[in-house]
């Protein structure tokens, strides 16, 4: 096994940091590394927001479902879907472009992620551990005034960066599926109750199935936090679409 895919296997999301700074070459290379994703048709249909300000840092750790560890980290990123720079670009061109659509906007979000995770992976590297920060898209409108972005940017993705403590380098992973019942051969297979059970039983071990998974739709899917960022995410969606035929 090489080293990349010893650190894909290996990593885990780090929320506790030492105090050691990240420094400047070591998040010129990450950032350097993000850009050099694939990316569709090369647009990179995205924009990177570093984080650097004490206070906004304090902002996010709270309207991100209030996780103090956001503020501790060594550097923030947050990745944006990016459907503005490439339309400013045209009308600057004198272009006549139609305005951004959905298909679009999955496209510049699909380009942000593929470019977080290079991020994560160069990170890792260095011995720098990270975390995905789903809930930026929660509170949408709130973050989108925040951060000050126009109509055609979404904050898809949100990573904080820092070097793990002691605790979390010997933090046990948590286990993964079965390769079975994630890959399907040549089109999608629908699971059985049983073969659901089985897909999880790392998660529930020896507890009850159906206590578990009812605690967890409870605290994750059903969650208030979850509730909120469908219907952040789906008024975004629904004010983009009313630009698209307005």
């Amino acid at each position: 096994m090489n080293d990349i895919i010893k650190e894909l296997m290996e990593r885990k999301s780090v929320r506790a940091y030492t105090s050691q700074p990240i420094e400047p070459e070591a998040k010129r290379i990450i950032l350097q590394a993000a850009m050099e994703a694939p990316t569709a048709g090369n647009q990179q249909l995205y924009t990177i927001l570093d984080i650097t300000d004490q206070q906004l840092k304090d902002t996010l750790a709270g309207t991100c479902d209030n996780q103090p560890f956001i503020a501790k980290a060594q550097m923030v990123l947050i990745f944006c879907a990016d459907c503005q720079k490439w339309y400013d670009a045209y009308e600057a061109g004198g272009c006549q472009p139609r305005k951004p659509g959905p298909g679009d906007l999955m496209l510049a979000v699909t380009d942000a992620a593929i470019a977080a995770q290079n991020a994560v992976t160069a990170a890792g590297s260095l011995g720098i551990g990270s975390c995905y920060i789903g809930d930026i898209m929660e509170r949408c409108e709130r973050h989108r005034e925040l951060l000050h972005l126009p109509p055609y940017v979404f904050p898809a993705v949100m990573l904080v960066f820092g070097y793990p403590t002691e605790q979390q380098r010997r933090r046990e992973k948590p286990k993964r599926c079965s390769l079975e019942y994630i890959v399907h051969e040549n089109g999608y297979g629908r699971l059985t109750d049983n073969q659901l059970q089985m897909m999880l039983k790392n998660n529930f071990g020896g507890r009850d199935f159906t206590e578990w998974i009812q605690a967890f739709c409870k605290r994750k899917y059903n969650s208030d936090f979850s509730r909120e960022m469908s219907r952040s995410v789906e008024e975004y969606l629904k004010n983009f679409k009313n630009r698209l035929t307005n």
